[in-house]
């Protein structure tokens, strides 16, 4: 996790996951930053607004994600002064995934979910790799804790494989009280075996009344 001599990054951890329902997004972040055994801040905001309708929550070298956050607002505003309108979630989900892409040789340090609804009112959740390759999913978990929490989802949401035909939407089946309990649950479970995880877990909730935050305590030690 700290940073070597030769090597330009450095993870300063924590977690992300989303969930998308029928009319719903769910998306959340721990707030702990740290590089190795050392803890930087309990208090970070991991949690991006790129538009009304959507979020992007990222894990790895926070110093390339504030520079991509930027990158990110400067090209939506451009977006809104020629279109007059603010962009759909599916289209900043292009925008994310040509922006990596282009910096594929160099890239940001960054594992982003992004999360909203999208132009007919159904949540989405997109998940990426560094360099742009992208996926529209019913869930998805980023970090040094993902590996703990996204068997959990397997098990409780059990998405349909893109490859079955007919094609079925990947919107999970729980409402959303029913998904903020259970993004609690394993973000609770996480901290217990993941160093990196811990503090407090922010919560946004996007839906068609706009965007509502939750914060839960976790474990500081």
């Amino acid at each position: 996790m700290a940073i070597r001599g030769n090597w330009m990054y450095e993870n300063n951890g924590g977690t992300c996951v989303a969930i998308a329902g029928a009319d719903y997004c769910v998306i959340a972040a721990d707030t702990r930053l740290s590089v190795g055994y050392s803890i930087y801040t309990r208090d970070y905001s991991k949690i991006c607004k790129l538009a009304d309708k959507c979020v992007m929550a990222s894990s790895g070298f926070q110093g390339d994600l504030k520079a991509l956050q930027k990158n990110l607002a400067a090209k939506h505003l451009i977006y809104q002064h020629q279109h007059n309108k603010q962009m759909s979630c599916p289209a900043m989900a292009q925008l994310l995934s040509n922006t990596l892409y282009y910096k594929r040789f160099f890239p940001y340090y960054t594992f982003n979910i992004l999360g909203g609804l999208d132009s007919d009112g159904k949540g989405c959740v997109f998940t990426y790799d560094a360099v742009g390759s992208y996926e529209r999913v019913g869930y998805s978990a980023h970090g040094t804790g993902a590996g703990l929490i996204i068997p959990v989802l397997d098990n409780q949401l059990k998405s349909p494989s893109p490859l079955l035909l007919p094609a079925k939407d990947a919107v999970t089946p729980l409402s959303e009280m029913e998904a903020v309990d259970l993004v609690k649950d394993v973000f609770a479970s996480a901290t217990e075996r993941d160093i990196y995880t811990g503090d407090k877990v922010e919560i946004l909730v996007i839906n068609a009344s706009g965007i509502r935050q939750e914060l839960m305590e976790l474990r500081k030690d």
